[in-house]
């Protein structure tokens, strides 16, 4: 049976985990990547999932995001 555990990989994130530690709230991610905010809060409460490609590249985002607001503090 095919779990829907809303990860990208066995020691990956979710979409909401990263969004937390890109430190977005949901209507930034929103505004940023043109997602409903409806649509966010399905995946974060698992209502829905999105494609896991559509994950992957979205965590990956949200990822680079960090990194980015980590190098211009330093």
């Amino acid at each position: 049976m095919e779990s829907n555990s809303n990860r990208t990989g066995e020691n990956s994130m979710t979409i909401k985990e990263a969004r937390m530690e890109a430190g977005l709230s949901r209507a930034e991610m929103s505004r940023q990547f043109k997602i409903p905010i409806r649509t966010l809060e399905n995946w974060d409460n698992g209502v829905n999932h999105p494609p896991e490609w559509a994950e992957i590249l979205i965590v990956e985002k949200l990822n680079w995001i960090k990194e980015h607001k980590e190098t211009e503090k330093q």
